[in-house]
């Protein structure tokens, strides 16, 4: 299985990206896993409502460009479905089961993603009602597809 994880917006600390570096080299006994990160747009704190609108947008384009053809599209949502951990390995596994092999998860900036995006999702996946900074929750994304591999290995790291 292919997972794909498209974020945006670089992570500059040394603690996310080590434990980034960590989940992923976990995952790889389970999966390939694929990083893109796209660029965040300059959004001024005075910026208009359409003015953010506009960021949205062209992060989405760049988005919509590294979302791999054919791939089941998760973008992370807090109106989206909130899932247990056994539900998204479930998830996970079923997709595999369907004979699909290619997973994206899209992880938008500090601003949110575009409709576009959220329009082209298969699954909107919400963690919680709370707002996390996006480097942090590419390690809890990380974490929780590891823990669903896992899970689905029959392995006891989930305990």
């Amino acid at each position: 299985m292919k997972i794909t994880i498209i974020s945006v917006g670089k992570i500059k600390e040394k603690f996310f990206t080590d434990a980034i570096n960590e989940y992923a080299k976990r995952l790889s006994k389970f999966c390939k896993l694929i990083e893109e990160i796209i660029p965040d747009e300059r959004a001024d704190e005075n910026f208009s409502q359409s003015e953010i609108e506009q960021v949205k947008i062209k992060e989405g384009i760049k988005i919509f460009n590294k979302i791999p053809k054919n791939s089941y599209v998760f973008v992370l949502d807090v109106k989206g479905k909130q899932l247990s951990s056994e539900e998204l390995a479930e998830k996970i596994n079923t997709l595999g089961i369907d004979g699909i092999s290619d997973i994206t998860f899209v992880i938008g900036g500090s601003n949110g993603l575009s409709q576009d995006i959220l329009d082209i999702a298969n699954f909107k996946l919400s963690f919680s009602k709370m707002t996390f900074p996006h480097q942090l929750f590419k390690v809890i994304l990380l974490e929780q597809i590891y823990r669903a591999f896992k899970i689905n290995a029959g392995e006891t790291y989930h305990k």
